[in-house]
């Protein structure tokens, strides 16, 4: 979406290393594991739910929090506007700076 040029390709193809990817492999083990304990080590005569619909759901949800879920949805539109702009903005310069090497040829 941000079409950022060469050097971020560049970039993520060095991310793509095998290398690169021990500390996360590492963490994600850890993190795997302390989830597989804890459901493990519940008792089932803890656990006691009923369903609710999705309507349920959603009155619970915009309920109480209605004015932080409607924030949360300016912040995100906010983060996707500002997204699109960083990438079209260096989109447009990149243009820009082809159309004045073909000027001097």
């Amino acid at each position: 979406m941000l079409n950022l040029g060469k050097s971020v390709v560049d970039q993520e193809r060095a991310w793509l290393q095998p290398k690169a990817w021990i500390g996360p492999a590492i963490l994600s083990a850890i993190l795997l594991s302390v989830i597989i304990y804890a459901i493990v080590s519940i008792k089932h005569r803890q656990i006691k739910g009923q369903m609710i619909s999705a309507k349920e759901v959603g009155m619970r949800l915009f309920g109480p929090y209605v004015l932080a879920v409607e924030l949360i949805s300016l912040l995100l539109l906010a983060g996707l506007v500002v997204a699109f702009h960083i990438g079209r903005e260096k989109r447009l310069n990149s243009l820009d700076s082809h159309s004045d090497v073909e000027e001097q040829v």
